[in-house]
């Protein structure tokens, strides 16, 4: 067995509850459980005490989407796909949820599976599924750099938080391979992220960029992580942002002109991809609602989106970017992306419409993205996490006392 996976399954055996079983099974002769992440609060706002118990929308994910080996299906497509991004987002859920078992077959099938048994050295493949010919394996071996980026953060926080030193390793390798194959330095706008290391130079001085895989809170993690260049990424990256949606409303996709430094106004759609643009806006404000000062530019230039979506009484599913006109009512899971983005612009009103659409109609349970926009916007609005001025997360059960048992229905 690998020495660093044998050390993880020690680590994983040494938490608190770990049955005997898996104890011996790596090794580790019977004692009491340590003192498990006796980290100081973190002041994160409680919401609600539920957000100290178990969260079932999260389970009922896991239960419906990975299965018994840490893979993530998507069961509602023909080839039973595994794409890079869902394995990245369940290891965000799996460290929210404070479950390092889950945590860390999720990783393995990961890093087996899409990385050709090594992350330090691969870049995870972004299509896995089963192939024509019956088989299964990857589909496509190019990269996806969101799914690259939440993998990195995650397991740096994962290290952080559970004292692991293999994840935080893996973070930085992964990190580093990022910077070395997913970036290219764009002629007036600096060190950008490029959506995969492969297919996205459409023709000579033109850039081909995603919008929605530029998370503020992730970049500036990463680059309280590891600094260098990560800090011109992040700076890079807010420029993307707002550039590529001078009306304030954000694209799916966007191309950039080096010869004329400009983006061009070639892509005016604005729908699936870019939902996550205004999510990932609103789950960088703070634990406590402090908006740090590089954000609160892009905030206010992305307001039109509230805006429309205010006015409408939903969010639509399409934007034209450049006139500003709409069609079309999203998907539930919209809804649940834009939470966060309307509790950082100070919208109580919309937020409450926007929870009362939820809790009436609730996203299909096969609906594998809109699920995965839920478990972000709603696991923020109940509080079960948030990310720091600095990137880190600030998971609830990291601050939460011991609560008392839920008393029985017969109790006097």
């Amino acid at each position: 067995m690998n020495p660093a996976r044998r050390q993880t399954l020690r680590w994983l055996a040494a938490m608190p509850g770990a049955s005997a079983g898996a104890r011996a099974g790596a090794g580790i002769a019977p004692r009491s459980a340590p003192a498990f992440l006796a980290l100081p609060a973190l002041g994160l706002p409680r919401r609600a005490e539920a957000a100290c118990r178990a969260w079932p929308a999260w389970e009922a994910f896991a239960q419906g989407f990975i299965d018994a080996n840490g893979r993530v299906v998507e069961s509602s497509d023909a080839r039973r796909r595994t794409v890079s991004e869902a394995q990245g987002y369940a290891l965000f859920f799996a460290l929210v949820a404070n479950q390092p078992t889950r945590f860390e077959k999720l990783l393995q099938w990961t890093e087996d599976n899409l990385a050709g048994g090594d992350l330090r050295r691969n870049l995870p493949a972004w299509h896995w599924g089963r192939r024509d010919d019956g088989s299964w394996g990857v589909l496509d071996d190019n990269a996806a750099t969101d799914a690259d980026l939440w993998i990195a953060h995650t397991l740096a926080e994962a290290g952080r938080l559970w004292g692991h030193k293999r994840y935080s390793g893996l973070a930085r390798a992964l990190a580093e391979r990022v910077l070395a194959e997913s970036t290219a330095d764009l002629p007036g706008l600096g060190l950008a992220l490029l959506p995969g290391p492969r297919g996205f130079t459409p023709a000579p001085q033109r850039w081909r960029l995603n919008p929605s895989y530029l998370a503020p809170m992730q970049l500036r993690g990463l680059a309280h992580h590891f600094g260098g260049r990560w800090q011109s990424v992040h700076d890079t990256a807010l420029r993307v942002l707002r550039e590529s949606a001078p009306r304030g409303l954000a694209p799916d996709w966007a191309t950039y002109d080096g010869a004329s430094r400009r983006f061009l106004a070639s892509e005016p759609l604005g729908s699936h991809d870019a939902i996550r643009v205004y999510l990932w806006l609103g789950l960088s404000v703070g634990p406590r609602g402090a908006v740090p000062a590089a954000l609160r530019p892009l905030l206010k230039h992305f307001k039109p989106m509230a805006e429309i979506a205010e006015a409408a009484g939903f969010v639509p599913e399409k934007i034209d970017t450049q006139s500003g006109s709409a069609s079309g009512q999203g998907p539930l899971g919209f809804s649940a992306a834009l939470l966060p983005f309307l509790r950082a612009l100070g919208r109580p009103a919309a937020v409450q419409h926007t929870l009362q659409q939820l809790r009436s109609q609730p996203p299909q349970a096969d609906a594998y993205y809109d699920q995965v926009l839920r478990l972000f916007g709603q696991g923020a609005q109940e509080g079960r996490f948030a990310f720091a001025a600095d990137g880190s997360l600030r998971p609830a059960w990291n601050a939460c006392r011991p609560l008392p048992p839920t008393p029985r229905r017969d109790t006097p």
